[in-house]
């Protein structure tokens, strides 16, 4: 029978033989998990592993906190302070301007703990680059998606005064100049050009070619560890579920943040794309944490497709989300503000966190809402094992859109390979259906529960059922 709010077809369809059909009541996508199909492993454990030294902590890529130098100047950094103070805050580099705002607090890695603080400083020149140790980068991204380019010559776009007074002063800076030169030959290697380019430039060529990175609307967000602190091999990959409970908070208040600053930063910016590949075979190009956020001109088809879905039914991410969610049993995880379920209508398993929040921008919720989210989201990583190739998937209302759209964020287990069958019909086959992967999660975050090892959560049938949980919709009343 059709569930009452389902608009064309029952999203989960279980057949006799075990066969799970899946459609997306957002996107549409259709889905099968075939029986004795996810049986496979999962895990992409490295090939090859070696013992690693102090100096490959510090040294093991680009994105390591002992080359600094080898990527473009940075726009803003998070480093630790005190334990156990309060919230951090932001506070102006030497030669650059405070943007304002908070790095986020919250407990430890385990309940109950002393919480640490952090600060966030803004603008570093390249001189004051090792005085601290940055636990998270938000630098430019060296080969953006969308080129400074594209923005100037399609829509007129010029570096704004604020990026244009950190990039003199950056050059003022000798240590500056000799930075961006040692970037600016390497990206001419890398687009195979000749380097010695750079010198044959002039300086306002320089300056031209220098604008990404000073104005570019496509950031890496870099965490500061390779592998984690236990770690005595090559395998101990530093993932975001090995993270601190408030260290993976302040890791997204950044993300928040800078995702607000590149709308601030370019009004031809009509969605931000903030999303996280893990390992390779996710599209990483280093085994090294980092989020990456990057401003295109259009709302994106997922945003297009769930928008004319949510003006028909403007309730639809509680009917046919959360809400249905709970009816087929599938809710791992919630909290005051923030709820988790393994997913459905997803080319691979996924699982899904939503905020309650009655706000849809996330830089505009307080800290608790995105707290709440950071926590269910690092439980789902932590969870899932950094051995597991994943995308961590931002969701968020286009500025341009006036529907109400709540902030959510998907994580997708990239544990399959697509092929000819999935092109020639567009069915998707998922190896791992939504009650297996709720089963399978829920196991595990009731062991790091009990190890303290994440926030505070209901977890599996302990989540509440109640309908409407989610306050993005004023129809609602709240």
């Amino acid at each position: 029978m059709l569930f009452p709010y389902a608009p064309t077809a029952e999203p989960l369809t279980r057949l006799a033989d075990g066969t799970v059909k899946q459609i997306s009541p957002f996107t549409g996508t259709e889905v099968w998990t075939v029986p004795g199909r996810g049986n496979r492993p999962i895990a992409h454990a490295p090939t090859l592993v070696s013992p690693i030294t102090a100096e490959d902590r510090s040294h093991a890529c680009a994105f390591c906190s002992a080359r600094y130098l080898e990527t473009p100047p940075e726009k803003s950094r998070i480093v630790r302070t005190a334990p156990g103070a309060g919230p951090g805050g932001t506070r102006q580099g030497p030669g650059g301007s405070a943007t304002g705002g908070t790095a986020g607090s919250g407990t430890g890695g385990a309940a109950g703990d002393a919480a640490p603080a952090f600060e966030r400083i803004d603008a570093l020149p390249a001189s004051a680059l090792f005085d601290t140790v940055a636990e998270f980068r938000r630098i430019p991204n060296l080969f953006e998606i969308l080129s400074f380019d594209y923005w100037h010559t399609n829509h007129g776009y010029e570096v704004p005064d604020t990026a244009r007074e950190r990039m003199e002063a950056y050059l003022a800076d000798p240590a500056g100049a000799a930075h961006v030169a040692a970037v600016a030959r390497a990206k001419l290697r890398a687009s195979g050009q000749d380097p010695a380019r750079w010198e044959a430039m002039d300086d306002a060529a320089r300056r031209v070619y220098l604008a990404p990175f000073f104005a570019g609307g496509h950031d890496v967000i870099v965490a500061r560890r390779h592998f984690t602190d236990a770690a005595t091999d090559t395998s101990g990959r530093a993932g975001s579920g090995t993270l601190s409970v408030a260290e993976h908070r302040v890791y997204t208040h950044l993300a928040v943040a800078s995702m607000h600053d590149l709308y601030q930063a370019n009004r031809w910016v009509r969605y931000v794309a903030v999303f996280q590949n893990w390992l390779r075979p996710a599209g990483a190009s280093f085994d090294h944490l980092h989020k990456q956020l990057v401003g295109i001109d259009e709302r994106g088809v997922t945003s297009e497709l769930e928008l004319q879905k949510v003006r028909a039914n403007p309730n639809l991410y509680n009917e046919m989300g959360v809400d249905y969610a709970a009816y087929q049993g599938l809710l791992v995880a919630s909290n005051e503000h923030a709820v988790a379920f393994a997913g459905f209508g997803h080319r691979y398993p996924t699982l899904e966190v939503y905020s309650t929040s009655a706000t849809p921008e996330p830089w505009l919720m307080g800290r608790e809402e995105v707290d709440a989210v950071s926590d269910l989201i690092h439980a789902l990583h932590a969870a899932t094992g950094a051995d597991v190739p994943s995308n961590e998937e931002w969701h968020h209302r286009p500025l341009d859109v006036d529907q109400p759209m709540p902030w959510h964020v998907t994580l997708k287990w990239r544990v399959s390979t697509l092929a000819g069958f999935e092109g020639g019909t567009k069915i998707y086959l998922n190896t791992i259906d939504p009650w297996v992967l709720r089963d399978r999660v829920v196991g595990r975050l009731e062991d790091l529960r009990a190890d303290r090892l994440v926030a505070p959560m209901a977890v599996g049938e302990e989540c509440p059922t109640t309908p409407n949980r989610l306050r993005y919709n004023p129809v609602l009343g709240r």
